[in-house]
């Protein structure tokens, strides 16, 4: 923590920020709140008409902004990229990995052409803007944010590729930070780790299943996850999770992975799964990207505010609420005997 102490991060209104799977989702959120607040952007995603819409709304309010259409999965999409928010801001500030996509359905029945078409975004996508992120940073500083999910540190049945992305995202982003730690670069290196977000992923995830999938509440609004994106890009941390039911995942999975493991296998994979038959395998976005800007589903019961997300931020103030959880629990504890 001590080399992150040295890392100096500006104000959003004076960064220039670049975000891949800008489109939709945590993405779509995080432009809008950004070009809010006086960032300049550039918007990365496969859709380009989808883009130019997104980038008409910001520009009518004042954003400076440019699009990129680019496949993150391609090297060669993400070098274009960083040279394009060269060539028009002369670089940029902060570096944030989101795009991601998801697939359905037991591990048996997932094409492998599919599961590495999964990691070549997940995955791949992430490592090739994080190196090319990195390499510009070096000099001037800023803020790589890569966004991953709570299945980052545990198990999740029926998306097996997925989980096994995360998992991958997770051991790649703390080794880069290490290093750069090491030779002493000014850059930050955040991990957000989600829990479920009200966002269009599960309707533009590939389904296997018999039924319509998903995501197992309790699902957060998007806003908590691009407030703790912003914040990550002001303010350097190792790791941020969103939503206290993503804490309590990592937690469980860590202290008592035997009795987590029983909980998942029992309700998991029925949390996952609705009484609606499945639709058309092709209708998603595991290949091409969606052009509908969409934030939300409209899920009427996401959560739209967390003490623990908001206390996450300050470390003192995470270490009560910890200590007090933990004193309730055992006052509960002693009382039940």
């Amino acid at each position: 923590m001590e080399s992150a102490k040295k890392v100096e991060l500006k104000k959003i209104g004076s960064q220039v920020i670049v975000i891949t799977g800008a489109s939709s989702g945590v993405g779509l959120v995080t432009a809008r709140a950004a070009a809010g607040r006086g960032a300049k952007l550039v918007l990365v995603a496969r859709s380009e008409e989808a883009l130019h819409q997104l980038a008409e709304e910001l520009r009518e309010h004042g954003t400076e902004v440019i699009t990129v259409k680019a496949d993150v999965g391609r090297q060669e999409d993400v070098a274009r990229v960083a040279e394009m928010a060269i060539e028009r801001f002369g670089g940029f500030d902060t570096w944030i990995n989101n795009a991601g996509v998801t697939i359905f359905g037991r591990h048996e029945d997932v094409p492998l052409e599919d599961q590495r078409r999964l990691f070549d975004t997940n995955y791949w996508g992430m490592v090739h803007g994080s190196l090319v992120a990195a390499a510009h940073m070096r000099q001037q500083g800023g803020a790589i944010i890569n966004i991953s999910s709570e299945a980052a540190d545990g198990p999740m049945p029926l998306q097996s590729a997925y989980a096994a992305s995360q998992h991958a995202i997770k051991g790649f982003t703390d080794t880069l930070r290490l290093e750069l730690e090491q030779e002493k670069a000014p850059i930050s290196v955040t991990l957000i780790k989600p829990a479920g977000l009200e966002t269009p992923m599960v309707s533009h995830a590939k389904n296997f299943l018999h039924c319509e999938p998903q995501q197992p509440p309790p699902l957060y609004d998007p806003a908590l996850a691009a407030d703790a994106i912003l914040f990550a890009a002001q303010h350097p941390r190792r790791d941020l999770f969103v939503g206290g039911a993503a804490k309590a995942f990592s937690a469980a999975a860590y202290h008592a992975p035997h009795a987590f493991d029983r909980f998942m296998r029992r309700f998991m994979c029925r949390a996952q799964q609705t009484s609606t038959p499945a639709g058309p395998r092709e209708d998603n976005a595991l290949y091409d990207g969606a052009n509908s800007l969409v934030e939300r589903t409209g899920h009427r019961r996401a959560l739209h505010s967390c003490p623990y997300t908001t206390s996450a931020r300050h470390p003192l103030l995470t270490t009560m609420v910890v200590m007090g959880a933990s004193a309730a629990v055992a006052a509960m504890l002693r009382s039940r005997r």
